[in-house]
């Protein structure tokens, strides 16, 4: 995802029109106020790029189901959920620590409260 620096030199997240802001190790970007875990960063660009095109066939292949008879839709969803495993965002955190995974927690009730409270500064 191409990302950035907002004007207090946080790192973003370019998602739609909106930068969405991400914690300071990396793990979480913030989508109205809700955690939502990164791809792994050590992953190369090239596997980045296969996963990320699967990913987005994948969620092809779930809107096509959706819009037939509806048998495809749980072979889509599968697909869907490999690539995001694959990439990270899903399945067994991809941070060697130990720290738990706060995927889908609101920011304001994990450890990154205080941090996520000083975005508005």
């Amino acid at each position: 995802m191409p990302g950035g620096q907002d004007r207090g030199g946080r790192q973003t997240v370019q998602m739609t029109s909106k930068a969405c802001p991400v914690t300071p190790d990396g793990r979480y970007l913030v989508v109205r106020g809700r955690l939502w875990r990164t791809s792994n960063p050590n992953l190369s660009p090239e596997r980045r790029a296969a996963l990320v095109t699967e990913l987005m066939d994948a969620r092809r292949a779930v809107r096509a189901a959706l819009a037939g008879d509806g048998s495809q839709v749980p072979a889509a969803r599968a697909r869907v959920d490999g690539a995001k495993v694959a990439l990270g965002e899903r399945g067994p955190v991809w941070w060697p620590d130990g720290a738990p995974d706060l995927n889908r927690r609101m920011a304001h009730t994990t450890p990154y409260a205080d941090w996520f409270a000083g975005l508005d500064d």
